[in-house]
């Protein structure tokens, strides 16, 4: 049985709507008009107890409305969502026991309190065994390497120490399921090194279930085995990363130094995406044209520095993706 399941789950928001101008401010106080937005619209997908997915879209797609729903914090207009067996806006208190929430942009922490003091009272709240929260916490301390922040104050921390501070919090009193809203927003590269290996090593060797929504496609390429796109409020695409890459690029890159300028060059199999230089950047079909026809060619036609295989990047991809779904990034 699924650990997580959603069954044409949609969320409609009511808004105020009014003509521009002071003229149309006088009218709205006498005839106020409204209009609905969809955030989501007949989302449905399921996940097993242990899997590690990544959640993306366009901004404004509906991500975070559906982590809002799922943990809790937001009522469906339609649909159904169960979480553990229990619904989550109609079992909170039982349902967050079982869950771990981090948004990005906001925390769950005390701004003037030091770190450990906010831990003793998620402690509190969340009813967690002495001895148990005592060794969970020294785990995450260790794990995140957070002992030295211990006793600082969130305020004075930088993002990357409040993040690996955050995410230590949500796991006080071990959870079964994290969602991770926007994680590494922010963060300069080795913080989010050290924050995906974390969430790697959560989900592989302690089975901790994670949805992770994210704008930085290295995360997801890192992390996630499978994943969902969404775009205006629906279920674009639901399958492994390679699987979408492929269907959406087939082609790779030919990368090719030569030691001299070559001007105008012309391979039979290939087209030229860039130049910069003496360095050529060709596109191709590897089911049409294997690389190593093209090397061969190439290599024998030209005097050559170097020549490498790559695939097309990530957030091409994805872009890719989102153009050909409508989709567009506002």
């Amino acid at each position: 049985m699924a650990q997580i399941q959603v069954e044409n789950l949609s969320k409609s928001y009511r808004i105020a709507a009014r003509d521009p101008g002071l003229a149309g401010a006088v009218r709205g106080l006498f005839h106020r008009r409204t209009r609905e937005i969809a955030a989501l619209s007949d989302v449905s997908f399921s996940l097993e107890r242990g899997e590690l997915l990544g959640f993306i879209g366009p901004n404004g797609a509906g991500k975070s409305t559906t982590i809002k729903i799922l943990s809790g914090i937001l009522r469906p207009s339609s649909g159904r969502c169960e979480v553990d067996g229990r619904v989550p806006w109609e079992q909170r208190i039982a349902h967050v026991a079982r869950i771990g929430v981090v948004f990005g942009q906001r925390t769950q922490l005390w701004w003037d309190l030091p770190i450990i003091e906010s831990f003793e009272l998620l402690r509190d709240i969340y009813r967690v065994d002495g001895a148990k929260f005592g060794r969970t916490k020294d785990r995450l301390v260790e794990m995140l390497k957070i002992a030295p922040l211990l006793d600082t104050p969130l305020r004075q921390l930088s993002l990357g120490q409040r993040m690996r501070c955050e995410i230590a919090a949500a796991l006080l009193h071990s959870p079964s399921i994290l969602f991770l809203d926007e994680p590494t927003i922010g963060l300069d590269a080795v913080s989010k090194l050290a924050l995906r290996d974390f969430v790697k090593d959560l989900n592989r060797a302690e089975g901790v279930t994670v949805i992770l929504t994210t704008h930085d496609m290295h995360d997801i390429e890192a992390l996630a085995r499978r994943v969902i796109i969404i775009g205006n409020g629906r279920l674009l695409r639901d399958s492994s990363f390679e699987s979408m890459r492929n269907e959406v690029l087939g082609e790779r890159r030919l990368i090719v130094d030569f030691a001299t300028d070559v001007g105008e060059v012309a391979v039979e199999g290939a087209s030229i995406r860039a130049r910069d230089g003496r360095t050529i950047e060709f596109a191709f079909d590897p089911a049409r044209t294997a690389a190593h026809t093209l090397i061969a060619n190439i290599a024998r036609a030209h005097d050559v520095v170097d020549i490498r295989v790559d695939d097309p990047k990530i957030e091409e991809v994805i872009a890719r993706f989102y153009t050909l779904h409508g989709a567009v990034e506002s």
